[in-house]
């Protein structure tokens, strides 16, 4: 192993000074397909591998996996030559690879982005973007150094109802923004079991799946999807559906970061030897608005906002903006002086009845679910699509990995403000906590050996 990452570390250095000297590696003719490499082809890897496939100009050489079943299957899934790789470094070393799709477990997500950009390929990386904070600087660094195309599984911003949506609050629409609201409530009753530590099955590379976290004897509720379970893998569904949710929050108000995150919860209800929380709720406290964010393992609710989904709420009305569907619901104002008038008359409800909101100037206040509903599935499509043509023109995509960085470290603060029990100040601009060093600590993990050697090999710091 260590061998392999000299000789890996020579050829970067050496192909370092080329790739940095140009903005890419090569330029694409107007028929040319791109040479896609996926890795990983679990419930979102199978998405993206079908998506991928469809594009025209697209050609998928080669699928990596640590699960022997799911390689077989993505291979069949491509069909033709592609080649199958059980250690997603020899699929770098390909040289007909000029992509990759990195859709694993959320603690690879960062030094797989690196590494491909170091071996002069783009990358579209699935959300949450990293597993703790310093991981999005190291990525934006690299990625910039390399001058790679990088963008992140959030998809929302390719949606043209999402868009739409953006233009009207941004215009003042539903007036100035005082607040947000996510929601996802599932029930999961009673949780995933209690399975003993054993021997990984034959199939699985249980060492490749750990990678650089710290090494656990193989459980099957650590394996495969239930990985999201465990501090060790991801932030729980804070920084999963949390780093969609707040995607769409960044983007559409504007904003770098937080300035103080609190958060409480725990893992009450689910019995099983899981660990990251079945009940969460953050305060994510931004200039000028507030975003109150819960999620529940373990009780449902109406469906008034989907997966992904967010209501703003604003002086003239609010709007609910989900995967499917965005919907404007003006506000009903009501004149404090009339109210006083019903409290002394003893009516319960000001004289003269609700009070008319004035409408904007422009456009009207309107409800419409007709023009508005989207097929969400296409999101995938067209965030694919964006990245594709980003690879030909070099443009920014719409979700660049800088955006992505900001977006997770909202999540990872939240987290973090969970396990201290502590309200956390964040100054965005230096990207650092004020004023608790042991929160400060908790931006940073070791990676654990031989891959702090390929960190190393990278150069950041």
């Amino acid at each position: 192993m260590s061998g392999r990452i000299t000789r890996r570390t020579f050829i970067k250095a050496g192909a370092a000074t080329a790739l940095t000297a140009a903005p890419w590696a090569r330029v694409y003719g107007a028929n040319e397909r791109i040479g896609i490499g996926m890795i990983g082809f679990g419930l979102i890897g199978q998405i993206h591998t079908r998506n991928f496939k469809a594009q025209p100009d697209v050609n998928i050489v080669g699928v990596a996996e640590v699960y022997q079943p799911r390689l077989d299957a993505a291979a069949q899934l491509v069909g033709g030559k592609v080649t199958k790789y059980r250690d997603f470094r020899r699929l770098l070393d390909n040289k007909d690879v000029d992509v990759v799709v990195v859709c694993t477990p959320d603690h690879w997500h960062a030094l797989m982005t690196m590494m491909a950009c170091a071996a002069g390929k783009d990358v579209f990386v699935e959300k949450p973007m990293t597993l703790f904070f310093r991981e999005g600087r190291w990525m934006t660094d690299v990625a910039r150094r390399y001058k790679r195309v990088v963008q992140v599984g959030t998809q929302q911003r390719s949606g043209p109802h999402y868009q739409k949506a953006r233009q009207l609050i941004q215009k003042g629409h539903i007036g100035d923004i005082v607040a947000v609201q996510i929601k996802y409530y599932r029930n999961v009753m009673p949780g995933f079991g209690n399975p003993p530590d054993q021997e990984p099955p034959p199939e699985l590379d249980w060492q490749m799946m750990l990678g650089p976290a710290p090494y656990r004897p193989y459980n099957p509720n650590r394996g495969i999807y239930h990985f999201r379970w465990f501090w060790d893998y991801s932030g729980g569904q804070m920084t999963n559906l949390g780093h969609h949710s707040l995607d769409v929050v960044h983007w559409i108000m504007n904003v770098d970061g937080p300035t103080a995150v609190t958060s409480t919860g725990g893992r009450f209800f689910l019995k099983d030897n899981c660990e990251v929380p079945d009940t969460q709720d953050a305060i994510i406290e931004y200039p000028g608005f507030v975003a109150n964010v819960e999620y529940r393992e373990c009780t449902s609710m109406p469906r008034d906002a989907s997966m992904g989904g967010v209501i703003f709420y604003g002086t003239k009305g609010s709007m609910t903006l989900t995967r499917d569907r965005y919907e404007v619901i003006p506000s009903r104002k009501r004149n404090p002086t009339n109210m006083v008038a019903a409290v002394i008359a003893g009516h319960t409800h000001p004289v003269g009845g609700p009070q008319p909101v004035p409408e904007p100037e422009g456009d009207k206040l309107w409800t419409e679910p007709d023009q508005a509903k989207a097929d969400w599935q296409q999101l995938y499509v067209l965030h694919i699509r964006n990245f594709l043509d980003c690879i030909k023109s070099r443009k920014t995509p719409a979700s660049d990995v800088e955006s992505g960085h900001q977006i997770a470290t909202a999540c990872h603060l939240a987290n973090i403000s969970l396990k201290t029990g502590r309200k956390i100040r964040w100054d965005a601009k230096k990207e650092q906590i004020i004023d608790d060093p042991e929160a400060a600590r908790m931006l940073m993990r070791q990676y654990r050996s031989p891959w702090d050697q390929e960190l190393r090999s990278l150069n950041v710091t």
